[in-house]
């Protein structure tokens, strides 16, 4: 034991003589400032890094609040000809150019807006602010919008398989369809193939085809229901049901003669099926797929005659029926048929009815039109399309036939986007 004890002295003692408390001294030193001067760069590295990031993103300048613009163009060439023209002519139109603006405002809300402008001037087509996830998986809507009145009131016209929206939409509420200010809360409930939505809208009465007169600006309240299931991997099927209740309190009479203004509260009721079956080959579903949409359409609406004669209503109803084919990656063919049968009224043949087209004075009045159209897509941005049109019926205008050459083009992020 003392023999090691003595051996671990001497080599104590010689590291002592090789290397000096000095030299240790100043070799971690040296190594201290290596380390903090490593450290320093490293810094400053980082450094240069967010600032160059800063740089670069553009921060300054905020582009990346700025929401998403497109602009989509309608242009219509039409060839009219038959019984209703008296010389048969050419005309170009176009239709609309459309302003688009569509943004997140934050990870729960979103904001959308569509501005028609047209020769005539522009308009606010649609414009509401959407936040999702609300009231049990809910979407709230607030501001001006296209409502859920069965399936295609809710498209834009650009967006359409053809030309125009059906007649029944355009002979009950209008040219433009349903549209209106107010609220929209719509639920979705999935359960294995099968999909079920609930949608309620609150709106404004402005609609001047449903509305003869609301003082009291009562709101219209409109539910709709689909269920959405897959029949097959390739096959689908939507069912749809709408109901529509609205106010008018004020009325425009004639009473001996005389215009007189009266006040009485009665109800406007419109009620809507839809049913849609779309099979789509999944291996070939880009180039193969055939459709069949179908929207049945009746009107209730309670009014004061215009003749004076007190409370009466009327009802009016239309369908029609759409089959539409892709043949290619780039081609769509298709037709629809469209029929309405207005009310029969004999005061409606008195000047200033104001009732057209929901009743007319001819017996057994309808309308029927017949569409055969082709679409080419040239791109997802640009597409051509020809259609012809033979509208006939009896007690609201003579036979109309119209070829037509469309071309919508779509310059933003946003294409041919239907809603």
């Amino acid at each position: 034991m003392k023999i090691k004890l003595n051996l671990s002295l001497k080599l104590l003692f010689i590291f002592y003589l090789c290397f000096p408390v000095s030299a240790q001294d100043d070799e971690l030193k040296a190594l201290r400032e290596a380390a903090e001067n490593e450290a320093i760069q490293e810094t400053a590295n980082e450094s240069d890094k967010l600032e160059e990031m800063s740089f670069k993103s553009g921060g300054l300048c905020l582009q990346a609040l700025n929401p998403e613009i497109s602009v989509t163009g309608d242009l219509i060439g039409t060839y009219y000809f038959g019984d209703a023209y008296e010389n048969d002519h050419y005309d170009w139109n176009f239709r609309g150019l459309g302003l688009h603006f569509e943004t997140y405002l934050d990870p729960y809300s979103k904001f959308k807006a569509a501005v028609p402008v047209s020769s005539e001037g522009a308009e606010l087509g649609e414009a509401y602010f959407t936040r999702y996830g609300i009231l049990g998986g809910g979407n709230l809507t607030l501001g001006k919008f296209r409502q859920q009145f069965g399936v295609i009131n809710r498209w834009h016209k650009h967006g359409l398989d053809f030309f125009d929206f059906p007649l029944p939409i355009r002979m009950i509420f209008g040219p433009g369809g349903l549209n209106q200010t107010g609220i929209s809360i719509d639920w979705l409930n999935s359960f294995s193939s099968t999909s079920q939505e609930i949608t309620l809208q609150i709106t404004d009465g402005e609609n001047g085809m449903i509305h003869s007169g609301n003082s009291k600006k009562r709101p219209d309240f409109l539910l709709h229901y689909k269920n959405y299931r897959d029949l097959t991997s390739s096959t689908y099927l939507e069912l749809g049901i709408t109901g529509l209740m609205a106010w008018n309190d004020e009325w425009n009479i004639l009473r001996d003669s005389v215009p007189l203004t009266i006040n009485e509260s009665f109800s406007t009721k419109v009620y809507g099926l839809d049913f849609t079956i779309l099979w789509e080959p999944t291996d070939r579903m880009r180039y193969r797929n055939f459709e069949i949409r179908t929207e049945l359409y009746l009107c209730q609406k309670d009014i004061q005659a215009y003749d004076g004669s007190g409370a009466d209503s009327i009802n009016a109803l239309g369908w029609y029926i759409s089959l539409n084919t892709k043949i290619s990656r780039t081609v769509d063919i298709g037709m629809h048929i469209d029929y309405y049968k207005p009310d029969n009224k004999p005061y409606a043949e008195l000047e200033g009815y104001p009732y057209y087209p929901h009743a007319v004075s001819a017996d057994d009045a309808n309308r029927l039109l017949t569409a055969v159209y082709l679409t080419w897509f040239q791109s997802p941005f640009v597409k051509f399309r020809l259609e012809y049109d033979h509208e006939e019926g009896s007690g609201m205008g003579e036979t109309e036939n119209r070829f037509m050459f469309q071309t919508v083009f779509a310059a933003g992020p946003h294409k041919h986007e239907r809603y």
